[in-house]
């Protein structure tokens, strides 16, 4: 509903009650990043020639790396008070009350990505790097699929503003317009994986491994820290801070990033994976007895 110059927004956040089961239109979005990622990673091994009949084991690795990593991320980082207190440490087994941190997700999956790549990639002619590129494509897709989802959760929004595109979350008791942040973050991580895909398709060849994450955790992370400063504090300690929560977490991927740049062009091993040499096997020679 458009309202002069704002977006009054009252979407319900659960699609349809099935009995007391709820689905709603967050972990819908959530959930929709793994399909979408085993399709994109699909077409990653079909072009440079790797089994895919490994995707399985990476797919099962990534979804709990993923939500381990953002539900710890959200405990440890956010309400590491609440969530370790002898009341309610339960309820850090039950992440579908709320609470995931992207800080976190990005750990639990580079977590993830080392355990597969030391597990299968030696054999196979890829390294945790290799992996990372390439997840770095997904992660952004992802990435932006969640920020919607917290669209329709009503939550994660910014401070008041007069642009046209404010929008006013009544579901959280807002009368002013707020700066719709989540829309913010979701076109920066479309935008992002599209050109790191772009790159894949195009530029493969003339990329060096690493390259792909670190201009991921560069910008994303970059990017998030700018939002940073017109979002509403997301817990009450960040209220009196300069630097919230999520712009410190942000600081250390960043310097990752650009150190991975560097790294890929100092070193120059090349992106596209390296097929292992086969030798041709010969039989020892029998001797005469």
């Amino acid at each position: 509903m458009i309202d002069f110059l704002s977006v009054v927004w009252n979407v319900d956040p659960i699609i349809f009650r099935i009995g007391p089961v709820a689905v709603r239109w967050y972990s819908l979005l959530f959930v929709a990043g793994f399909p979408l990622g085993y399709w994109l990673f699909e077409r990653f091994y079909k072009r440079e020639g790797v089994d895919t009949k490994l995707l399985e084991p990476l797919l099962y690795a990534l979804l709990i790396g993923t939500i381990v990593g953002a539900r710890l991320g959200h405990c440890i980082f956010y309400e590491p008070a609440y969530f370790f207190s002898a009341e309610h440490w339960v309820e850090i087994f039950k992440p579908w009350k709320g609470g995931l941190a992207s800080h976190g997700g990005a750990i639990g999956v580079i977590l993830a990505a080392w355990w597969y790549a030391s597990r299968y990639g030696k054999k196979n002619g890829f390294d945790m790097l290799w992996v990372c590129d390439r997840l770095a494509i997904c992660v952004a897709f992802a990435g932006c699929l969640i920020r919607l989802g917290n669209l329709f959760n009503s939550e994660i929004y910014g401070t008041v503003t007069d642009l046209p595109w404010g929008f006013i979350f009544e579901r959280r008791g807002e009368t002013l317009p707020k700066h719709p942040t989540q829309l913010y973050e979701a076109l920066t991580y479309l935008l992002l994986g599209l050109f790191l895909l772009w790159q894949y398709d195009h530029r493969l060849e003339q990329r060096y491994r690493g390259w792909f994450l670190g201009v991921f955790f560069i910008v994303c992370f970059g990017m998030r820290s700018l939002i940073e400063f017109i979002k509403e504090p997301q817990v009450e300690f960040e209220e009196n801070m300069t630097f919230d929560m999520g712009q410190w977490l942000s600081v250390p991927f960043i310097i990752v990033g650009i150190l991975l740049v560097v790294y890929a062009y100092k070193n120059k091993v090349p992106a596209k994976r390296i097929v292992p040499e086969r030798t041709n096997y010969r039989p020892p020679k029998k001797t005469a007895r």
